[in-house]
């Protein structure tokens, strides 16, 4: 059901950081507090529930550590131009710490903390055994040529070396807004030039192409991944009687905020699996048809000319922030942060919000929706495809063999000879294409996506047990979850009270 084709992957582009940055104009409202303030306003929220002493919970809601470079590139035009740096590792409690890095003239270094302390969190809720990290660069690559970002990005890794934030065993950095698979590739040549002898060198980075050490499944991880917690949630016979839905995804009348990578694989996954994508909001205009959108097309639509407008299938909609209004069952926010805040939460009127991307609700719209009687599915639990898939890559560079590569024949075989049993048994003999589905043998892409709807599975009905035996929402609860998790191991090793 999920099998998709490599060359429509690689037409998901993330948006650019210039791209998102028009957003920004509905990012909270004034007096609300900025991304870093709303994460930990959370976390003293679930940390209620969490049954942690105070001085665990100090120690977990600090940063460990931050590094903050500059280092001068020069353009090709000679001049000279001082590029900002930020890594934060925020918990340590396991090792790797892991977490993406992201090209924005919008990075500053709350902003870098934020995601960092959200990264430790959604490891955590989802059994994933990584410290959480993320970094940033303050530029907009959109405005260099590809040598000059390759000459950053090589720059910024050996910075990365030379402080010790990067390594296999340290921290792993990924993919995030703004850079691919190809500042990954960057990163790990130069990680590997200066240190010629780790045997592991590959798994200092996720996030490569296939080539250079990456993992099938990695591009759509993250899209899966809110796939399958909508699917998951939409099963609980509490989130049915509360949203009046039936469970079933055909039909379902979705509104996403967001065409890159996370906001297309997702509205890829729920089309094809029935559901109605009926809006489409991105920084330069939206797209909407009460009928459903043909993503395939629209995606066609907007590689070609990078806008909605003139798209034949759907009525193009200026205003793009009153799509996150439209009537809808399910609304998926996968832009930026604070999109839904004081200002237009009381407007929603979608059934369920699920959250893709990072921190796009703050904490007072998030009261809002509660109070409303609309859950909020957390980013992360929801969005945790991603880090899950670049836990399997990082698994996978450190056995160097490909997933699949030692068991599939093996299966196949197995499973042929109880085919000829059952043939023999029956009397009929099964055609040339059945007797290929019963055999087929798991490759790296089935496992890959069969490890990432387990995981979601298990991550989404252990967050809604705790939210329905402690009274709370899925946030809270997920928060309160990954609280608990880190606590037992920090308490558990010691780390809290050494002197």
């Amino acid at each position: 059901m999920f099998r998709l084709a490599a060359k429509t992957a690689a037409l998901a582009t993330k948006p650019s950081p210039l791209a998102l940055a028009a957003l920004r104009h509905n990012h909270a409202q004034a007096g609300e507090p900025n991304f870093l303030q709303s994460v930990e306003i959370f976390f003293e929220r679930a940390a209620k529930h969490a049954n942690v002493s105070l001085d665990t919970l100090a120690h977990i809601k600090r940063t460990d550590g931050i590094l903050s470079v500059t280092f001068p590139i020069e353009l090709p035009d000679g001049r000279v131009e001082i590029v900002q740096g930020y890594r934060a590792q925020h918990s340590r409690h396991r090792t790797p710490v892991k977490g993406g890095i992201r090209y924005s003239p919008d990075v500053d270094l709350q902003e870098v903390e934020a995601l960092a302390s959200l990264m430790t969190f959604k490891n955590a809720v989802v059994d994933v055994p990584f410290g959480g990290a993320k970094g940033g660069v303050k530029i907009d690559p959109t405005k260099y040529d590809e040598r000059t970002i390759e000459r950053i990005t090589r720059r910024f890794t050996l910075e990365l070396c030379q402080k010790n934030f990067i390594g296999p065993g340290i921290d792993v950095p990924a993919p995030d807004m703004g850079t691919s698979g190809r500042e990954m590739s960057w990163i790990f040549d130069t990680y590997r030039q200066f240190n010629p002898s780790d045997v592991n060198a590959a798994a200092c980075v996720t996030g490569k192409p296939i080539p250079q050490g990456g993992v099938r499944g990695r591009t759509e991880a993250t899209g899966l991944g809110v796939y399958f917690g909508i699917r998951e949630f939409l099963t609980y016979p509490e989130i049915q009687k509360q949203t009046g839905l039936s469970g079933q995804i055909e039909d379902l009348k979705v509104v996403v905020q967001g065409f890159g990578n996370v906001g297309y694989w997702a509205a890829r996954f729920l089309s094809s699996n029935g559901a109605k994508v009926i809006g489409v909001a991105e920084y330069n205009g939206g797209i909407y048809n009460e009928d459903g959108l043909d993503i395939e097309a629209l995606l066609a639509h907007r590689q070609a000319t990078k806008t909605f407008e003139g798209f034949a299938g759907g009525k193009f909609v200026k205003d793009s922030v009153s799509l996150l209004e439209k009537e809808c069952d399910v609304l998926i926010p996968a832009a930026l942060e604070q999109q839904i805040h004081v200002g237009n939460a009381p407007n929603v009127k979608a059934k369920i919000v699920a959250e893709a991307a990072n921190g796009p609700v703050t904490p007072a719209a998030h009261d809002i929706l509660i109070q409303r009687g609309i859950p909020v599915l957390p980013d992360l639990l929801l969005n945790a495809g991603g880090v899950t898939v670049s836990y399997f890559e990082w698994l996978k560079n450190l056995s160097h063999v490909r997933f699949g590569r030692m068991n599939k024949r093996w299966d196949e075989q197995g499973k042929s000879k109880l085919v000829d049993l059952v043939e023999d048994v029956a009397g009929r003999k099964l055609s040339a294409i059945e007797r290929r589905q019963v055999i087929h043998g798991a490759e790296e892409h089935d496992l890959v996506y069969s490890g990432l709807e387990d995981t979601m599975i298990v991550a989404c009905a252990e967050t809604h047990q705790t939210a329905l035996k402690k009274g709370i929402d899925h946030r809270t609860a997920a928060f309160s979850n990954a609280i608990s998790k880190i606590a037992t191991t920090y308490e558990g090793s010691g780390m809290i009270f050494m002197k």
